[in-house]
């Protein structure tokens, strides 16, 4: 019922930055937590972090933690994900969910997705 379109993604060195944005429409998008997964070539799709509706609570996967920051805009209905010191691990199909912030990760069937932006992390 949410409407997600994923932004921002492109190449960068390693140790380099990058702002992803997730833009809302459809159902009011302050009702539902939202988080960001990625996907690598051969891979499986990896939770990296989600924030609840009023953005009060955060979860960070570890692979992240301390590099990635994730924050919402509910009167913009948007929600981003700043990335720093990215590594070529990083490199990924990055994809923005909308959901329980309980469930967001153990049931993704229920969840609602964006498209998909690439993130390329050169060497």
């Amino acid at each position: 019922q949410v409407q997600l379109v994923e932004s921002g993604g492109g190449l960068v060195q390693a140790g380099g930055s990058l702002r992803l944005s997730c833009a809302a429409s459809g159902r009011t998008f302050s009702l539902y937590a939202a988080g960001w997964f990625r996907q690598g070539p051969g891979k499986e799709r990896e939770f990296l972090a989600a924030i609840n509706r009023s953005g009060g609570g955060i979860t960070y996967a570890d692979s992240v933690k301390g590099r990635f920051t994730i924050s919402r805009d509910n009167a913009k209905n948007t929600v981003s994900l700043q990335m720093n010191n990215l590594k070529p691990e990083d490199t990924a199909v990055y994809y923005c969910a909308a959901g329980s912030y309980y469930n967001i990760d153990k049931a993704p069937n229920n969840n609602s997705w964006g498209q998909g932006t690439q993130v390329t992390v050169s060497s």
